[in-house]
């Protein structure tokens, strides 16, 4: 079959792979489409995967169409989205319901092969059962859908809250519509690129601008969310928590990035600081949401290439142009 694979740290290419082959408690996904995500780019640049080669691939959805001995859950035929993280269930983050920290973390398309490719294999435990009239080309949405979920879950929002988003890309659009919908008053955006800032103005958001000095709000926000990685937005939304109020670092920053804090300050006002890592018991949640039409795909994704096309894409998806690019085996 054919696969994209990250050879090694800086290149791509596309190639024939081995079919896969399910174990007892497996899979084969045929997939319909796989999106890129920020962490594709780290594994790019020689991060988080443990070793490569690998295939990429952790944003994924398709129809089963080979079933180990053991699955009974699932049949030949069956639309899916499949939860790409492996846990061990030993640790003590496990045992005490931090799966997403596991010790032995693991993840489809990150340590194993993943979904860009023609086929995938995954355990039936991950696979999610969709409704008829989902597309499984759109259904690759799901994935990063529950990351955002899961940042919702830590930052126990309250209705009635004032939101500042940074980074009006597919996360953050995404936090932008759940904000919305766990009765935010209003929900601001900030983005260097204004013409990113377009989507978020059609998808409803309150006010939008290059810089969070162009909004009125001087009092600051209650929830301010990152969803760049990146250090000087990181900063700037760090300075613009209000008091009592939440910063969620949900972007991915590169290892090296640092930012400074003021202690005082977070004492005196009783600002919280905190992180939201991946999917964590928020999979099946985002998939129902997903069905309910929470998001619409033609909106959010971009770009449907080629699986021939990775390695362009992969480059379209660092240059920043676009939202949700996926790839079409």
């Amino acid at each position: 079959m054919k696969a994209a694979v990250i050879e090694s740290v800086g290149k791509a290419v596309v190639s024939e792979v081995p079919d896969p082959t399910p174990g007892p408690r497996e899979v084969v996904v045929e997939v319909s489409a796989c999106g890129l995500c920020g962490t594709d780019l780290h594994i790019l640049q020689g991060e988080f995967a443990p070793k490569l080669p690998i295939v990429p691939g952790h944003e994924f959805a398709g129809e089963v169409v080979g079933i180990g001995r053991q699955v009974t859950e699932l049949s030949v035929g069956d639309q899916v989205a499949v939860d790409p993280s492996l846990y061990c269930y030993e640790c003590r983050y496990c045992r005490t319901g931090h799966n997403n920290l596991c010790e032995r973390w693991a993840a489809i398309g990150v340590t194993t092969a993943g979904g860009a490719a023609q086929y995938a294999v995954a355990p039936v435990a991950n696979c999610v059962k969709l409704p008829e009239h989902v597309r499984t080309q759109d259904a690759a949405l799901i994935e990063p859908l529950s990351c955002a979920v899961r940042g919702y879950d830590v930052l126990n929002s309250r209705l009635g809250s004032h939101v500042l988003i940074y980074g009006s890309g597919t996360m953050g659009l995404m936090m932008l519509e759940l904000a919305k919908r766990t009765g935010a008053a209003s929900v601001d955006m900030v983005d260097i690129n204004a013409q990113r800032l377009t989507t978020a103005q059609k998808l409803g958001v309150s006010a939008s601008a290059t810089s969070a000095d162009e909004l009125d709000r001087p009092q600051g926000w209650d929830l301010v969310v990152d969803a760049t990685g990146n250090a000087a937005a990181i900063q700037d939304g760090l300075e613009r928590v209000a008091k009592a109020g939440t910063f969620l670092q949900f972007g991915v920053a590169d290892y090296a990035t640092r930012v400074s804090i003021d202690p005082y300050r977070i004492y005196n006002q009783e600002i919280t600081i905190t992180g939201s890592m991946a999917v964590l018991h928020s999979f099946e949640r985002a998939a129902e949401l997903f069905a309910t039409g929470v998001l619409d795909p033609d909106i959010f994704i971009s770009d449907r290439l080629p699986l021939e096309q990775y390695p362009q894409a992969l480059d379209q998806f660092a240059s920043g142009i676009g939202r949700k690019i996926v790839v079409i085996p």
